[in-house]
């Protein structure tokens, strides 16, 4: 009899441990399973991310807002950075961070806001049409920034020296005009950042053909040797160049972000991913990262972080913006991932920005 019960024993215990490694392997298979379906999806993030580039609805910001933090928990967005169109004073109907900066107040931790597109980025776009950069100009200039800042913004932006046709009109300045100079050295004054849109063009050149001018000018403006002035100028004034992935002359290439990133190390870049206006040099192919791309981010993995240029409230059809670049997002190392998610932007914008996302990251 006690045979029979030790080997009864036994056997229950084997099925206990076949039974047990079934749960674990199913487990594990759920698991994996999991992670394929949010690779495949586009979202949400595996890890937290703060999305330092996000848009918002300027009639109606309170909706913005409550999308925007609706958003937070299916995208596993940590923070939303808000940033002000870049914008001319040509037409009505241009804003400034005054018009998001109290809404966005009341959820301290959840929304940070970048201002100056409005203003500053039309005050220089007016100086480089005139020609007037003299004293009372860059008096005025002066004074808005740090206004702006008084008011509560954690950095400038979203500025523009080259900026084709679309939800904004066309602009252009050179982006080593002696405001952008004094926009610099204004910013390394005060620990923020400067968040640039900028297309890339290296030297004097025809449109390309895939744009219409008119509203966009025949002929560009080499800019990239300015852009290096630039950054040169100040080097402790932290330059954002947005959105790395949505190239549309040609000449963002991989190489010449790897170039400028290695020559000055106050650079940054934000990835973006829109499925919907690919454009060229696109960092995705069939829903995978391009290896030249995954290379470049790991090879400076605190250069980078997500700028999905996402509008809030989202739009009701088709792919979101931050799907695709979260999708690129949760390819990368686990590593390099929490650098680009939040660590990155915590070293950018500093002050309450960084103090919670350190709380996050310690989740």
């Amino acid at each position: 009899m006690r045979k029979l019960a030790l080997a009864l024993v036994v056997s229950a215990l084997g099925v206990g441990i076949v039974l047990a490694a079934q749960g674990v392997f199913a487990g594990q298979a759920q698991s994996m399973a999991r992670r394929a379906h949010i690779l495949d999806s586009g979202g949400p993030a595996l890890t937290p991310y703060a999305d330092a580039h996000v848009h918002f609805d300027e009639e109606h910001v309170d909706a913005a807002i409550q999308a925007a933090l609706v958003a937070q928990g299916p995208e596993n967005a940590a923070m939303m950075i808000f940033l002000m169109s870049p914008d001319t004073f040509e037409h009505a109907g241009h804003y400034e961070a005054e018009i998001i900066l109290p809404a966005a107040k009341k959820y301290p931790g959840k929304f940070a806001v970048v201002g100056g597109g409005g203003s500053l980025n039309a005050m220089i776009i007016q100086a480089a049409a005139t020609g007037d950069a003299g004293p009372a100009i860059r008096k005025k200039f002066e004074h808005r920034a740090e206004e702006l800042l008084r008011e509560g913004v954690a950095g400038f932006g979203e500025m523009t020296a080259e900026h084709f046709d679309g939800n904004t009109p066309y602009q252009y300045a050179p982006i080593d005009h002696p405001l952008y100079l004094l926009l610099a050295d204004i910013a390394a004054k005060h620990g923020v950042p400067i968040d640039l849109h900028m297309e890339a063009v290296p030297q004097d050149m025809p449109l390309p053909a895939d744009l219409k001018s008119p509203p966009n000018p025949p002929m560009l403006h080499a800019n990239i040797a300015a852009f290096e002035r630039l950054l040169s100028h100040n080097p402790g004034a932290k330059i954002i160049w947005a959105h790395a992935g949505f190239d549309n002359t040609g000449f963002r290439t991989v190489e010449l972000n790897r170039r400028l990133l290695e020559a000055h190390p106050n650079l940054y870049m934000e990835l973006k991913a829109d499925p919907d206006a690919q454009g060229k040099n696109y960092p995705m192919a069939n829903g995978r990262i391009k290896p030249e791309w995954l290379k470049l981010i790991t090879d400076f993995p605190d250069r980078f972080v997500i700028g999905s240029d996402q509008h809030y409230p989202q739009p009701q059809t088709g792919k979101q913006r931050w799907q695709e670049v979260v999708l690129l997002f949760n390819q990368l190392p686990v590593a390099v991932r929490k650098r680009v998610g939040t660590e990155n932007v915590a070293h950018i914008y500093g002050n309450s920005v960084a103090a919670a996302l350190k709380n996050v990251n310690k989740n």
